[in-house]
């Protein structure tokens, strides 16, 4: 089976990641019954044959599918199927996403509108000099790291340390959610302007702007997320993957 050129003729198909066609086709697979509960997947080498996809793409699908729960890797075993879904709630690192949501809405919502009001020059230099970093970066794995970054100097803009410690907490969490969120729903280029929608507040000082925006950005963060675990695999056959490509 060839996940880099599969096509339907009956519809103007959109461009979708290697990634993201990978997923699909074993989380149908999974929840489908062709891989029961307590079934052993193939191999990565085989998955890899199977599928004509790098190893990297496949273990970022792997990795996908644990944190929806439907599988387990076990050292030197492999990957077990432990659930059939449908996924009801990711978990990211420590932390579920609805309890990661949760936390957020009633932090960061808060912590931007203070941050509005004691930012300093110096946050708003950092800041932008992050967000300018971010627009231009082009890789996950770097844009990831610089978000996290983000949402950190909005903590410590808002002058309070338990605020940032309490980012700290899940700082993991965070990463790991943003990777899943940008690899699997396209979200990179949308969170750059939403976070500079809340710079921009910031800068003007005004609290309920802020107040606005970030909650505009966990809202579609919310959004984004439920649109993934909830779609059904398979539901989109018009799709063409391209190992490494973005959805179009």
């Amino acid at each position: 089976m060839n996940l880099s050129d599969s096509q339907t003729a009956l519809s103007v198909p959109r461009r979708v990641s290697a990634l993201e066609a990978v997923l699909t086709h074993l989380r149908q697979a999974i929840e489908g019954g062709e891989y029961a509960v307590g079934d052993k997947l193939p191999s990565e080498a085989e998955l890899c044959r199977r599928l004509e996809v790098s190893r990297p793409v496949l273990r970022e699908a792997l990795r996908a599918l644990q944190t929806m729960g439907l599988t387990a890797s076990r050292t030197g075993k492999g990957t077990f199927v432990i659930s059939s879904g449908p996924v009801a709630d990711p978990t990211f690192g420590d932390y579920t996403a609805s309890d990661l949501l949760e936390v957020r809405r009633h932090v960061e919502i808060p912590v931007a509108g203070y941050a509005a009001t004691r930012r300093t020059a110096e946050d708003l230099d950092h800041l932008g000099h992050l967000l300018d970093r971010m627009e231009r970066e082009t890789d996950t794995t770097a844009w990831v790291a610089m978000d996290t970054l983000f949402h950190l100097a909005i903590a410590q803009a808002a002058r309070n340390p338990v605020f940032r410690k309490v980012i700290e907490e899940i700082r993991d969490a965070l990463a790991r959610q943003s990777a899943f969120l940008n690899e699997l729903g396209g979200r990179r280029e949308q969170a750059n302007r939403e976070h500079r929608a809340i710079v921009e507040a910031l800068s003007d000082g005004s609290e309920p702007d802020a107040v606005a925006a970030m909650t505009h950005h966990l809202q579609r963060v919310e959004k984004t997320l439920t649109s993934i675990v909830r779609a059904a695999p398979g539901a989109d056959r018009t799709a063409i993957p391209t190992e490494g490509g973005q959805q179009e």
